[in-house]
């Protein structure tokens, strides 16, 4: 795979001087961000109506009215969705506020979700509130630039010739322009800053003068701009799978690749451990070029009609998200190639990586977040080059994930700055991380405690799982737990403050639905695009 991709550099360098994009108007840098200081509009108090599902049958429901540009607070308008799991016991510690990341993530069964995950007892003491935030979900307006967008079968996401990134790019080009003309007036107004104000917006109608945090994956960054522009209000603060917030975004996607790959490679070696059952070999580098294999057998015959070379991407990419995946990637890699079989591939890409109009909703949301957060190059002969750059040591999602941020380079808004989230005004906040986490790599853990002064970071050693607490490992949940019970974390110095072992690797499949019910899968559907 090296020596190729260094042959495909030259066929890609013919169309770099064609898609140049042309930079946005140029906008402040907010490195260091203030709250508006426009008068704030009345949070009128939220009517919460009852909307429980099977899984989460105390859920409540409401809707809030925000600014849609919270420097005129008395401007147009926009509705964030709300739901809450009410408490119960005689000691209240107020709202919990939760958050599973995306961007892009709908939150509102998330706070069924974390309600129903931790103890009874701890969960009784909070009012655990999720939010749709601006663009998503239930939430009006709700953006979908460009229905369809992530339909099979699309080009070959690496671009081995000129026809194919050129393809690839009209795509990105594409749903750039559609989101442009959709939403001309919103997108100035779709980036974390604006989501952090909604987030006080809420509090306020809350009637909180403080609030507790608990955010995944984006949502950890998410909450650490909460807490740099609002310092007082925090009351606690939970960040699990955290984002590098030195990276926003273009590196922190570039960081992702090679952690992908690393996890991909990890789910060769597992499947090497069990020959037995997926007969595969007992060599994962074989095993990986087995995997190879057949993905060049779908760039020419598409499984089904649906499953080609990206959508094959897609459906392995969850699994650096949840080794819970595994069991099932596995008996569809070994069904294609030993038995010719691609109905297992098939319905793993249905289960895994189709997009409905929900995923139509939650990638323009993404694109709009990320693309307007900060600056992107907008030359695509950076792209070229840095992506060409790791897909050579890393081949698996290097492409895949370009492709999907792509839109960045064309996006019709000007971008504003990354937040400087290091702050000294916090009490103590809880972090979590896994040492081998691909969606935020371990070194987000590092930065992010050392920025937060009087943080402490629990560390999940061995652990590949995105979103780790409430998961099934004891060793983290006691850590939240106490945290929440009574502020209490723990305190060992160094790098980390306290260190569990990650939960052994999955075994081969004897029940589907063991697998299938597990929280570890539920919460990865909750993520968002790319968490």
């Amino acid at each position: 795979m090296r020596k190729r991709a260094a042959v495909l550099c030259g066929a890609a360098a013919v169309v770099a001087g064609t898609f140049t994009a042309v930079p946005a108007d140029a906008g402040p840098l907010r490195n260091t961000p203030t709250p508006s200081t426009a008068p704030a509009a009345h949070a009128a108090k939220p009517t919460w109506r009852k909307c429980g599902t099977a899984d989460y049958p105390t859920l409540q429901c409401a809707s809030l009215k925000v600014p849609l540009d919270h420097a005129h607070p008395r401007g147009q308008q926009i509705t964030l969705a709300l739901s809450r799991v009410p408490h119960t016991a005689k000691r209240y510690q107020g709202p919990l506020l939760v958050n599973p990341g995306g961007p892009g993530g709908s939150g509102l069964t998330f706070a069924g979700f974390i309600a129903s995950g931790l103890p009874k007892a701890v969960a009784a003491q909070y009012d655990v509130i999720g939010f749709d935030p601006r663009g998503v979900g239930a939430s009006k307006p709700a953006l979908d630039c460009e229905p369809g967008h992530f339909n099979p079968v699309r080009p070959d996401s690496v671009p081995s010739t000129p026809a194919i990134e050129r393809a690839n790019l009209r795509r990105a080009q594409s749903f750039a322009a559609a989101c442009g003309r959709k939403y001309a007036n919103v997108l100035p107004y779709i980036d974390t800053l604006s989501t952090v104000r909604d987030m006080d917006a809420i509090r306020r109608a809350l009637g909180a003068g403080r609030i507790n945090y608990f955010g995944y994956s984006y949502g950890t960054y998410l909450g650490a701009v909460y807490a740099k522009l609002f310092p007082h209000q925090v009351r606690r603060l939970v960040l699990d799978s955290i984002v590098d917030p030195t990276g926003v975004w273009y590196d922190d996607n570039l960081a992702q690749d090679h952690a992908f790959n690393d996890r991909h490679r990890a789910l060769m070696a597992w499947i090497a451990k069990y020959d037995a059952t997926y007969r595969l070999g007992t060599d994962p580098e074989s095993i990986e070029a087995k995997w190879y294999a057949m993905r060049a057998a779908l760039a020419k015959k598409p499984a089904g009609g649906k499953v080609g070379a990206s959508e094959l991407e897609d459906t392995f990419i969850p699994g650096g998200y949840y080794n819970g995946y595994w069991p099932y990637l596995a008996e569809a890699f070994a069904a294609y190639v030993n038995g010719k079989n691609a109905d297992p591939l098939v319905e793993a890409y249905e289960h895994f990586a189709a997009v409905d109009a929900s995923g139509d909703n939650g990638y323009s949301v993404y694109t709009s977040v990320q693309c307007r957060d900060a600056s992107w190059p907008r030359d695509w002969r950076q792209w070229q080059k840095d992506s060409w750059h790791a897909y050579e040591q890393a081949p698996f999602m290097t492409w895949n994930n370009a492709w999907y941020n792509a839109p960045c380079a064309f996006w019709p808004t000007a971008s504003l700055g990354p937040v400087n989230v290091a702050n000294g005004k916090l009490p103590p906040a809880l972090l979590f991380q896994a040492t081998n986490d691909a969606a935020t790599p371990y070194e987000g853990g590092v930065t992010v405690h050392r920025l937060l002064a009087d943080s402490s970071l629990v560390v999940e050693r061995g652990g590949g799982n995105h979103g780790i607490t409430l998961s099934g490992n004891t060793c983290l949940d006691k850590h939240l737990t106490a945290y929440l019970t009574n502020g209490r974390v723990p305190r060992g110095g160094g790098e980390a403050d306290a260190v569990c072992e990650a939960l052994p690797d999955p075994k081969p499949l004897t029940s589907k639905a063991a697998s299938a019910s597990s929280r570890g899968a539920t919460l990865h559907g909750l993520l968002g695009p790319r968490g």
